[in-house]
Order: C-alpha cells, then sequence, then structure tokens
C-alpha cells in the first residue's frame, strides 16, 4: 500500500509542479482555478479514448520491423494519438470559454491537460519500481508538457484572432512527441538524444511563453 502511495506521489508531483510554474508566469490575469482543475481532471480522463486508438492502430505497427516500426509506434500511435486528443479536450471544454482571452492562456491550458494525461500514463507505471516512475517523472512528464505547450501557444494565437495555426501547433506537438519516442523505442544510443531533445524543445516551449506573454501585454490582453 505504501508503496503504490509513493509512486503515485512520484507521478503526481512533476505534473503539478509544470502546471504551476506556467500558471504562476500569469501573474496579470490568472485562469480561475476551478477552470484549472477541471482540465486536469478532463485530460486525466482523456487517457481512455487514447489507448483504444492506440490498441486499434497497434494493428498497423506490427506490419513493420525495425525503424519502420518503431517510426510507426512513435510518431503515428504515440505522438498524433496523444497530441490529437489532448487537443480535442481543449477544443471542446476550453476554447470556447469567455476566460480563455490571452495567448498564454492556450499554453497554461494545454500544459494542465497534457499533465492529467501524463499522470494517469504515471499510474498505470506506478505497479512498477519508484526508479522506473523517477525516471518518467524526470523525462515523460516534461516531455507532455512541452510539446503540448507549444501546441498550446499556436492554440492562443488562433483564439486571439490570428490566422489559424492549430495544424502547425499539433505538427510541432507530434514531432517532438514521436522523436521523443522514436529514440527510446530504437534503443541503443538513440536514448541518449532524449535529453538534447528535452533541452532544446524546452527552452522554445520557454521562449514562445515569454513571447506569449509580451504579446497579451502590447494588446492590452493581460
Amino acid at each position: 500500500m505504501w508503496f503504490l502511495a509513493i509512486n503515485t506521489a512520484l507521478a503526481l508531483i512533476p505534473a503539478l509542479f509544470l502546471v504551476s510554474f506556467f500558471y504562476r508566469r500569469d501573474k496579470q490575469k490568472p485562469e480561475p482555478k476551478a477552470l484549472i482543475w477541471k482540465t486536469f481532471v478532463i485530460g486525466f480522463f482523456s487517457v481512455l479514448p487514447a489507448i483504444v486508438l492506440e490498441l486499434v492502430l497497434n494493428r498497423v505497427s506490427v506490419l513493420s520491423d525495425g525503424l519502420g516500426g518503431a517510426a510507426i509506434d512513435a510518431f503515428l500511435v504515440a505522438g498524433l494519438v496523444e497530441e490529437s486528443i489532448k487537443l480535442a479536450v481543449i477544443m471542446i471544454f476550453i476554447f470556447k470559454r469567455d476566460e480563455f482571452d490571452e495567448v498564454h492562456d492556450g499554453i497554461v491550458y494545454m500544459i494542465t491537460a497534457s499533465m492529467g494525461f501524463a499522470f494517469f500514463e504515471n499510474i498505470m507505471y506506478s505497479f512498477g519500481s519508484s526508479a522506473i516512475i523517477l525516471i518518467r517523472g524526470v523525462t515523460a512528464v516534461p516531455l507532455h508538457a512541452i510539446a503540448s505547450g507549444i501546441m498550446g501557444y499556436y492554440i492562443g494565437k488562433t483564439k486571439c484572432g490570428d490566422k489559424n495555426y492549430i495544424a502547425k501547433g499539433l505538427l510541432l506537438a507530434v514531432l517532438i512527441h514521436g522523436t521523443y519516442d522514436f529514440f527510446l523505442f530504437t534503443g541503443g544510443a538513440f536514448i541518449f538524444l532524449v535529453l538534447p531533445l528535452l533541452i532544446i524543445s524546452g527552452f522554445l516551449l520557454f521562449m514562445l511563453s515569454r513571447r506569449a506573454l509580451k504579446e497579451d501585454l502590447y494588446a492590452g490582453r493581460s
């Protein structure tokens, strides 16, 4: 019982930290906390349809071996399905709400949904060793936040009246998410490429977050 509780905590703490970090960056006009929690919970349960879709698409991936199979698993089965599901959460439940009125809001809501998603994923691993959960907290949880957060910037741009950038945001999220999984699925020395990927894409997310806050301030939305 204590083992499960510790593993669950190791799965939850990194997710809540990342939500809190980006939530607090928008100091002038923070989002309603109740809506943040709602987004987290919906993101949590959005893993269920993702599992169903991934099980269906796994039938396709088994037709290919080696790098081809790894690429299908990484970019189609994992990357496209999971990022599309998280995008659907925001588009269905959050996008049309009046509270979503800043570019940076897109980053906050997408990261929140992705952290709910990542928390559920980590719970599924919580019956294994705490070392695995710790490693996932260091890499997989930030990966979800980074890929979805970058997509969130483009969702925010779309909501605030610019052109429709949603397809661009989804493509970037799938590329980052898929590349991460491809390195892991391929194994060997490729695994070590995960860290520079996270560092570079994490830096991009941070820069987009800064840009979004500036755009909201200059446009009088903050």
